[in-house]
């Protein structure tokens, strides 16, 4: 018989936890153990944080204005960068992670419109040039950052590890991006809980899944308010200035990487952000900072909205 085994860990700054059906602990846990590695490994290269790492590599040459060669996996995800960008007329932007300069949502201060407009001189995927296997920075001082992918790449990765060793029915949770290795040993789906974006104490929404991945981006995550106003770490690169109009938007896709970048894609386009999830046929919910709740559906798929429901955000609740 089947059982469902917990793996708590901690990586890429978040709490994390990996759900695998398997007939004994041990195998549980030597696959497990693949999952986690393949999780930290990743976090190694692309960390801007470690001198060390792939990334750290990548903006010494930003910052020097000089080319570099780059590795095939690491251009597997400036390609779906690059795709990204045009897909948002710009919006998501890999090199905007620099204005956060400008920024400290812990200080309760906004930035000096001088300062930004410093910055926004050395933000802009379209002023590097990227011919694979080569990245160069003609405008010194610029800087990536895969904040926006990384750890939605890594769920999709560790889930495929899972599977190619024998774990058919699982859940990879990284900080709160999913992605689902298949369904409960019965067939039903893995119940996901969305936080609500002004009550983080309840549940806004269920969302039923069977397969595939689940990501939710939000103004509640870093925030500070200013003269009534909330101004999310959420950016536009094109003026330096946090988005406003919709309060959170979760997307469900076949791969985690697509859900996360497409509810930040949603963020990034405000109020435009729904209208985009619709066209582009993604499976969504959203608020707006008016508290409305809006969805799209794909044939066949249903949110569960919850109100006044405490938190927990069990992804293993059934």
């Amino acid at each position: 018989m089947l059982r469902l085994h917990c793996f708590p860990f901690t990586a890429m700054g978040s709490p994390c936890m990996l759900q695998l059906y398997a007939r004994k602990r041990l195998e549980a846990k030597r696959i497990a153990a693949l999952a986690m590695a393949e999780v930290r490994r990743l976090e190694a290269r692309y960390s801007r944080y470690r001198p060390d790492s792939v990334l750290s590599a990548i903006n010494r040459t930003a910052a020097d204005g000089g080319t570099i060669t780059v590795d095939a996996e690491t251009a597997q995800l400036l390609n779906y960068a690059h795709v990204c960008y045009r897909q948002s007329d710009g919006l998501f932007d890999i090199s905007s992670g620099l204005l956060r300069q400008a920024w400290d949502f812990h200080s309760s201060r906004l930035p000096e419109p001088s300062q930004i407009n410093r910055l926004l001189n050395r933000v802009g995927w379209h002023k590097i040039d990227w011919c694979e296997p080569l990245l160069a920075f003609p405008v010194p001082g610029m800087e990536l950052d895969f904040g926006g992918i990384g750890k939605e790449y890594a769920a999709d990765r560790a889930a495929a590890l899972c599977l190619k060793h024998g774990i058919a029915h699982g859940l990879i949770d990284l900080g709160g991006d999913i992605k689902i290795i298949g369904p409960h040993p019965d067939g039903s789906p893995w119940q996901v809980g969305i936080r609500h974006p002004r009550h983080p104490n309840t549940v806004m929404a269920r969302i039923p899944i069977h397969h595939g991945g689940i990501a939710s981006s939000g103004d509640y995550e870093r925030f500070m308010m200013v003269g009534g106003r909330r101004y999310s770490h959420l950016l536009d690169p094109e003026t330096g200035w946090p988005v406003h109009g919709v309060c959170t938007v979760t997307v469900v896709a076949e791969h985690c990487l697509v859900a996360g970048s497409a509810c930040t894609i949603a963020m990034l386009k405000g109020e435009r952000g729904p209208a985009w999830l619709e066209v582009s046929g993604f499976h969504a919910l959203w608020m707006d900072h008016k508290r409305k709740i809006g969805e799209t559906r794909r044939a066949g798929s249903r949110l569960t909205p919850v109100s006044n429901e405490p938190s927990g955000f069990s992804t293993s609740q059934r």
